[in-house]
């Protein structure tokens, strides 16, 4: 079966600052702020959405098709998707811009600054999957390009091809009525908690209403798991321990691909929600999103530990 991955590819640029921001800006002068920090050190992870979660899927040996775009500073992160044998063929190159960057500056007491560059993420991908079919292809909406999400959705309903929703940190660019609108037909909307309380709020929805415009609901929490709501039914699944956890950024796009990859395996919603709870769990392990590395029987063996049925038989 062929996953649709559409969404951002960006890269991420971490900085160090040896100090506390704090102790570096007067009170008495934020109407003026002008501040410089030197910082000590500066790393380029690849990330981004579609990135995040198509590596994840490499890892679970799929190939997911990325729809994306990406700027003329892309070559070190075509290498690396090509080098996990992930195809380039939905990834629309806009050479007057940069790929999308984040510009992360991290003090001693783990306060943060970012700044955003959306770069190339300014333009629509315009892939046509013409090849689609409904009983062939399962996608995932996931934040990037407001208007791909928007024009992929319906393209999505228009073939019938299920869709998972995943609006993230998108929600306040967009009216409730288009979130309505995205996630009605939808087979699944995720989120976290604090992004499902954006939806009702943006929206009006109360719970029962979303339900009843998608298939279901999951409902990531971190390291308390997450919750799979299917009409009046609510089962919890547990976060599968880490070896240590170092860094969660980009567990929930590993969260995405465990659960596509068990959807294309035909597992149930439960199933499949497990195999995202054990595929976070390698995340966590490593600083950035594309840091970490598992093999099959890697990640099965510690899904059966986690997920062990009754009788010695495994979840996996």
């Amino acid at each position: 079966m062929q996953i649709i991955v559409s969404g951002s590819l960006a890269y991420d640029r971490i900085m160090d600052f040896p100090g506390k921001f704090v102790d570096h800006i007067l009170p008495e002068k934020i109407h003026i702020l002008n501040v410089c920090f030197m910082v000590n050190s500066l790393t380029e992870k690849f990330g981004g959405t579609a990135g995040n979660i198509a590596f994840n899927l490499s890892l679970l040996e799929e190939q997911p098709l990325i729809l994306a775009t990406a700027g003329k500073d892309f070559d070190s992160y075509k290498e690396w998707l090509m080098q996990h044998n992930l195809s380039l063929e939905g990834i629309r190159l806009i050479p007057e811009e940069f790929t999308a960057g984040a510009y992360i500056t991290t003090d001693l007491a783990d306060n943060q600054i970012t700044g955003f560059n959306p770069g190339a993420m300014k333009y629509r991908s315009l892939y046509e999957f013409n090849f689609a079919s409904k009983d062939e292809s399962i996608a995932i909406v996931a934040p990037g390009n407001l208007e791909d999400m928007l024009t992929y959705s319906q393209g999505y309903k228009e073939k019938q091809i299920s869709y998972i929703f995943d609006p993230g940190q998108s929600i306040p660019a967009w009216s409730g009525d288009r979130l309505i609108e995205m996630l009605t037909g939808s087979s699944l909307l995720i989120s976290n908690d604090y992004e499902l309380e954006l939806i009702f709020k943006a929206t009006g929805l109360n719970y029962q209403e979303i339900i009843q415009r998608t298939g279901a609901l999951i409902t990531t929490l971190g390291d308390r798991g997450s919750m799979v709501c299917v009409q009046d039914e609510k089962i919890e699944i547990p976060a599968v321990p880490a070896t240590q956890v170092i860094d969660p950024t980009g567990a929930g796009d590993g969260y995405r691909a465990g659960l596509l990859k068990g959807l294309v395996m035909g597992k149930t919603l439960v199933e499949a929600a497990q195999m995202g709870s054990t595929c976070a769990s390698f995340v966590v392990e490593c600083h950035g999103t594309q840091e970490h590395r598992f093999i099959l029987e890697e990640f099965w063996e510690r899904h059966r530990v986690k997920f062990a049925l009754p009788g010695g038989e495994a979840a996996a």
